[in-house]
């Protein structure tokens, strides 16, 4: 089974295409007259559940604590602001099924439990200290040494073939 694939199964990425399959529904109960909406609301809806299984997939993808925390703060910010956005078409003119509001964010929220576990998961041993500082693991600081700095590093010995030698 490829990573894709595995990815694809785990419970936070199935939970994410719901909310992604949740909000395509949603949008169609907004009023198409309702040029606002259409042009405000949906467009920032549907990007935002758009952004949540793609960003799963770059953090499982790259597998490092800083990539990982990264990915998890703008999935974070997505899926905070689908919420809002939601709930605010309930005071919208034109809008009657409630109901698929509702869903939306309840699906939401059961995706923050498992937002909050899969971030628990990240292995805080597997990273590269983030030089800016926000997304070190506990206990690295954005001002600590480095300790890749102390390794040797010749780029010559890995860019210059036997090809090269030739040329001369």
């Amino acid at each position: 089974m490829s990573r894709l694939d595995e990815t694809h199964k785990m419970p936070i990425f199935q939970k994410a295409e719901q909310i992604l399959k949740l909000t395509e529904g949603l949008v169609h109960i907004i009023p198409a007259e309702n040029e606002f909406l259409q042009e405000t609301t949906v467009r920032f809806m549907l990007e935002n559940a758009m952004i949540i299984p793609a960003k799963i997939a770059g953090a499982e993808a790259g597998d490092l604590y800083d990539l990982r925390m990264e990915n998890a703060a703008i999935i974070r910010k997505a899926a905070r602001e689908l919420y809002v956005q939601a709930g605010s078409l309930r005071y919208e003119d034109g809008i009657t099924d409630t109901d698929y509001i509702y869903l939306l964010r309840n699906t939401i929220e059961e995706f923050r439990f498992l937002f909050i576990d899969w971030v628990a998961s990240f292995d805080v041993w597997n990273y590269i200290k983030d030089s800016w500082g926000l997304f070190n693991p506990p206990g690295v600081n954005a001002h600590d040494k480095d300790p890749d700095e102390d390794i040797p590093f010749n780029p010559n010995d890995f860019f210059n073939s036997d090809d090269d030698d030739d040329d001369k």
